[in-house]
């Protein structure tokens, strides 16, 4: 049995918890939050706290909170060498207070409150300095179900980085899509197929492979027309620019 201190009550802090909790091998021995009211449902649950000097003894704390707080946080706990890891992709592991033993525990894969979560699916990137703490929490992934993938730092950062532009950068384009469907009523739903064929796809096909569209094939005269269509500059600079990259990648350099 892997006991577990979870800090923080954020999307992945919630999903770990909730994971952890039904985990035949895991034990979550308390959750601690600056402010407690965010965890307060769970107090039938789990212990809950709000102060650190509190915090119970544990195999593994997890601090899950935003980057910036993540030092701080760890410098402010008030017990030594324990294995204490963030989740977080960008943070470095010396970024955790060194009287501690350090690690990362990173899941790969966005996360929203209210949205469930399967662990199968989460990829678990791992890293520690000691081999022994890495296996504590490969067998802490195990136990959630999870693929682990041991990285190191910089493994990790381009990982977190790509995720970004994957993730991030392409729900803000179907944002955008959404927008501009709104715009003259038509039905964003309409483009949902599309949307899980194109990410279908680099399931057998490098993304370069996979490329299709008017920027790729030079189609000079549906580029003008879109452009045209974009009333908003900020949509139209984004089209430009995307373009232009598809065509640097595909050996056209020119709108």
């Amino acid at each position: 049995m892997i006991s577990v201190v979870i800090l923080g009550a954020g999307n992945v802090a919630t999903h770990l918890f909730k994971a952890f909790n039904t985990a035949n091998n895991v034990s979550v021995n308390q959750w601690f939050n600056r402010n407690i009211s965010s965890i307060f449902q769970y107090k039938n649950e789990v212990d809950i706290t709000d102060d650190l000097s509190l915090l119970k003894d544990a195999d593994v704390y997890i601090i899950a909170v935003s980057d910036d707080a993540i030092a701080e946080l760890s410098k402010q706990l008030t017990f030594k060498n324990k294995l204490v890891v963030h989740t977080s992709g960008s943070v470095g592991i010396y970024d955790i207070d060194k009287k501690q033993k350090r690690g990362v525990f990173y899941p790969l894969q966005t996360f929203s409150k209210d949205a469930e979560m399967d662990f199968k699916n989460v990829p678990i990137c791992i890293e520690t300095i000691d081999k022994k703490d890495y296996h504590i929490l490969k067998e802490l992934a195990i136990s959630i179900g999870s693929p682990t993938k041991k990285v190191n730092s910089d493994q990790r950062r381009v990982l977190h980085l790509a995720a970004v532009f994957v993730n991030n950068f392409t729900n803000q384009l179907y944002r955008i899509g959404h927008e501009i469907t709104e715009s003259e009523g038509a039905e964003f739903d309409l483009l949902k197929p599309l949307i899980l064929e194109t990410a279908n796809k680099i399931q057998e096909l490098s993304p370069y492979m996979a490329q299709t569209g008017p920027a790729k094939r030079h189609d000079k005269k549906t580029i003008k027309k879109h452009l045209k269509s974009l009333e908003n500059d900020h949509h139209r600079a984004i089209y430009e620019l995307l373009t232009l990259s598809i065509q640097q990648t595909h050996g056209r350099k020119k709108l």
